[in-house]
């Protein structure tokens, strides 16, 4: 499972960064078809040490993008819950008929031993819920990967086309930001105990 989880984390981060290494006229043909997409920029430039993109098209590289966005999603959120339960806020009462409070389940991976297995199941549900029939160009008038609205504006034609891509490459570079961050916790977690090393180190501990 941890080696899914990294795999999945190096494959959507990885997707776009400048290989030093000489390269053939097929993927120099790449550079040039993707070096001006969103979130090619300095210092790294257009990134795929993986070669993802090599005799990649356009609809290659959306898709690619496209989990990219959605791997950052995730992440973001997944950061900002691990932080909120570090942090000691949980939900109150219980999460099962037995007794088990939402305030004693352990925070990060370690959690996962103190869901019941029928939590999980819901957990896994849910998640499949939304990926089948919320978070998804259910009309296919999507303007770019990852665009859910559906044919609802939010005010998102109020701001100008450079506003646009702004707050795109904003999300985006949150959610590669915040991939390698939930990657780095896992890991300290693993490694020592406890996610947030910093703590250590300045003398506080995390509930």
């Amino acid at each position: 499972m941890k080696l899914a989880l990294l795999a999945s984390l190096i494959a959507s981060a990885a997707a776009f960064a400048p290989s030093k290494v000489a390269q053939t006229s097929t993927t120099s043909t790449t550079l040039k078809a993707f070096e001006n997409e969103l979130g090619v920029q300095p210092p790294l430039g257009f990134w795929d040490p993986l070669g993802l993109l090599d005799n990649a098209d356009q609809e290659r590289f959306d898709r690619l993008r496209y989990v990219e966005i959605k791997h950052g999603r995730i992440a973001m959120l997944a950061v900002l819950g691990h932080i909120t339960t570090s942090s000691g806020r949980t939900l109150g009462g219980n999460i099962d008929f037995s007794g088990t409070a939402f305030s004693s389940i352990k925070t990060g991976l370690a959690g996962l031993s103190d869901i019941p297995q029928a939590g999980l199941l819901q957990i896994v549900a849910f998640i499949g819920f939304l990926e089948l029939f919320v978070m998804k160009d259910a009309k296919g008038t999507g303007e770019f990967p990852g665009d859910f609205r559906n044919g609802i504006d939010f005010g998102w034609n109020n701001f100008s086309d450079e506003e646009k891509m702004q707050k795109r490459a904003i999300e985006l570079n949150n959610g590669r930001a915040a991939q390698m961050g939930i990657l780095g916790l896992m890991v300290h977690e693993k490694i020592g105990g406890d996610p947030y090393i910093i703590n250590e180190l300045l003398g506080y501990h995390t509930v």
